[in-house]
Order: C-alpha cells, then sequence, then structure tokens
C-alpha cells in the first residue's frame, strides 16, 4: 500500500479526534503499518471545528500532516466547505447523508454517503454515528483490514458500549454500496 493521507472533519462532540486516534491504532498496531495521527479542534468542547489528519504507510512517514488527502471523511457542511477542497484529484470523500449538503460539484473527487447519524440513531444512540463511519470507511477504502479496525474500536470505547460499537462498526462496513457517479 502506497501511503495513504485521510482527513477526519466535523463539529466538537461528535467523534472526530476519536475517529483518527483509531485509524491510527488499527494501521499501527494490527495491521503492522507506519502512521501519524494530528488533532486539531476549536476552543469549544462541542460545536466548534474539529479534524483529525492521519497518515498510513507501509514506510517511515517523514512529514506527519496531509498536504492532499487521499480520502476525506466529513460529518458536517461546515466541515466540508472548510476542507473538502484538501481532497486530492481522484481523492475519496465520505460524508454523512444526514448532516452534510453538498452544495458543489466536485468531479474530480470520488464520493459516496452513509446516513450515518440516522443509523446510529436506529441501533439507540447517535453517538456512534463515528462508529459507523469508521466501519464505511473501511469497506469502501480498505485503507486498513476490518479485523485491525474491530480490535482498535474494541481497545478504544468503553466495555459497557463494546456490544453496541460493534454492531455500529458492522453496519457501516456493511452500508457500502460504491462511489456516485457525477451528474450533468
Amino acid at each position: 500500500m502506497a501511503r495513504k493521507e485521510v482527513v477526519f472533519a466535523g463539529t466538537g462532540g461528535q467523534g472526530i479526534i476519536l475517529q483518527g486516534f483509531i485509524l491510527g491504532s488499527a494501521a499501527v498496531i494490527y495491521d503492522n503499518k507506519e502512521s501519524t495521527f494530528v488533532p486539531s479542534y476549536g476552543a469549544e468542547a462541542r460545536g466548534g471545528e474539529s479534524r483529525a489528519q492521519v497518515i498510513i504507510s507501509e514506510e517511515a512517514i517523514d512529514y506527519p500532516y496531509v498536504t492532499e488527502a487521499d480520502i476525506m471523511v466529513v460529518m458536517a457542511t461546515h466541515a466540508y466547505e472548510k476542507f473538502g477542497s484538501l481532497t486530492k484529484d481522484n481523492g475519496i470523500l465520505l460524508y454523512d447523508q444526514e448532516l452534510v449538503q453538498l452544495n458543489e460539484r466536485r468531479a474530480h473527487v470520488r464520493k459516496s454517503g452513509i446516513p450515518a447519524t440516522r443509523i446510529a440513531e436506529e441501533l439507540g444512540n447517535r453517538v456512534v454515528a463515528n462508529i459507523v463511519m469508521l466501519g464505511f470507511l473501511v469497506g469502501a477504502t480498505k485503507v486498513v483490514s476490518y479485523e485491525a479496525m474491530e480490535k482498535a474500536v474494541t481497545d478504544s470505547v468503553p466495555k459497557k458500549f463494546l456490544d453496541l460499537n460493534m454492531r455500529a462498526l458492522r453496519r457501516g462496513f456493511e452500508h457500502f454500496h460504491g462511489f456516485e457517479e457525477e451528474r450533468p
């Protein structure tokens, strides 16, 4: 696998930083890859801007910051508007259909949406929308193995919510059905 640059972006309180941490952990601990993780968030604990940058590679990583995202995962419209342009040509945009309005055409990006928040609510708690999105990410990109992601989630969530998180991960993983085609 070549170097992959991933950006997670959304609103504070959506678990954006946790998404980055889990992906980086899955890569390093369970898929034996190199990874960097750089969290970034606004001054507000909830409601402010939140972003996580993850780089995954088979080789040593000499620069830890994303310059052009191979994969952009967005969970809020404002995050898409602010960071969507970081997605490289022919990159992948994954987004929550319930919370992100794609208000511009970006023909150079392959995109796929999932109703992550609605799926999380159906499972009983909207807080696991970030885990639904991680499952979707693995299904869409194979940037890490599903098994590695499953183990990293197990290590990262409270044990009393493990079953809920595992169901969320599986639902997200099973939801990917391909990329949307741009219509003229």
